[in-house]
């Protein structure tokens, strides 16, 4: 089931008030045709296999289906595939990509975060469009069982220059969104997207695999103010993250291409009414052994 704003909206007033702990699954950059093109030295134009990934997000994607209790969603922080807007490849790993994803089970909805190499590193309304005819809104918000998710595409904070009305356009959104969010009273206020605000401190320098400064100070004092509980973001393809007054960084490697020492994996969050416990699992050990006992046991005392 894809489920971008428009779909969980007819779920909205039945999940604004809290019914107890649950879980989601958090996935990244699967990123089709990055491994091939790692190898070969090539990333701009190596991108012509992906046999490889298709196998990781198949072994991802049975992981989930197999788990007890269903995850409420399965999101994924962008990058879905390697191949940039209007490259070779593109189309035939993005068919790929819903190909295997249509086999997620019905009853756990996936949502969809737009990424660098969805949107491009300087995106336009060109760029954006395709990737929302493809994935759905590359912003939107839902409610989870009194929990308030945003999603956000951090491309917009990294380069708006192409179109800066869209980057306007989403940030007069985002102040709505923290509006109603207060004004509901809802439990915690949890964000999705690419790129990191920050990798390990709020202070440290500005890279390809984080926010600049001064827009991530912005962004952080924004977020610590309305209480938002964490970010949860992908592209830097290693395990990573740290805190903000309060606001907790989540950084989650890949399901596809590995640039550090971290296994092709997913995270497991569970959601209780007083904070968030969650672990990052490698395929293989998801696979084989599910949520560990103590992660399950959160999930059911509280009930």
């Amino acid at each position: 089931m894809l489920l971008d704003g428009s779909g969980f909206r007819q779920f909205a007033d039945d999940e604004c008030q809290w019914k107890g702990p649950f879980y989601f699954i958090q996935g990244a950059d699967p990123q089709f045709g990055l491994m091939k093109a790692w190898t070969c030295g090539d990333t701009d134009n190596g991108d012509d296999e992906w046999g490889e990934e298709i196998k990781l997000a198949e072994q991802a994607v049975q992981a989930i289906n197999k788990l007890n209790p269903k995850p409420k969603f399965f999101v994924l922080c962008g990058d879905l595939v390697h191949g940039m807007p209007g490259t070779l490849w593109r189309k035939n790993q993005v068919q790929d990509l819903k190909n295997v994803l249509k086999n997620t089970d019905q009853d756990i909805p996936l949502v969809f975060v737009s990424g660098n190499h969805d949107v491009g590193n300087s995106p336009t309304r060109e760029t954006i469009d395709d990737y929302c005819k493809n994935w759905g809104d590359d912003y939107f918000s839902f409610w989870v069982g009194g929990v308030f998710f945003l999603v956000l595409n951090s491309q917009l904070f990294f380069d708006s220059s192409q179109c800066p009305e869209l980057k306007q356009a989403q940030d007069v959104w985002l102040d709505e969104q923290l509006a109603v969010a207060e004004k509901q009273k809802c439990k915690h206020i949890i964000v999705f997207q690419h790129i990191p605000l920050f990798l390990s401190t709020p202070d440290e320098d500005h890279s390809y695999f984080n926010l600049e400064k001064s827009v991530r100070e912005e962004i952080m004092e924004k977020f610590h103010k309305a209480g938002i509980k964490a970010v949860f973001a992908g592209h830097y393809h290693r395990n990573a993250g740290g805190s903000y007054k309060g606001l907790e960084m989540v950084v989650s490697s890949a399901i596809g291409c590995q640039l550090g020492d971290d296994t092709h994996g997913l995270r497991v969050v569970v959601v209780t009414e007083e904070k968030l416990v969650h672990r990052y699992y490698s395929l293989n050990e998801l696979s084989s052994q599910g949520i560990e006992k103590e992660l399950l046991d959160v999930l059911a005392k509280q009930k």
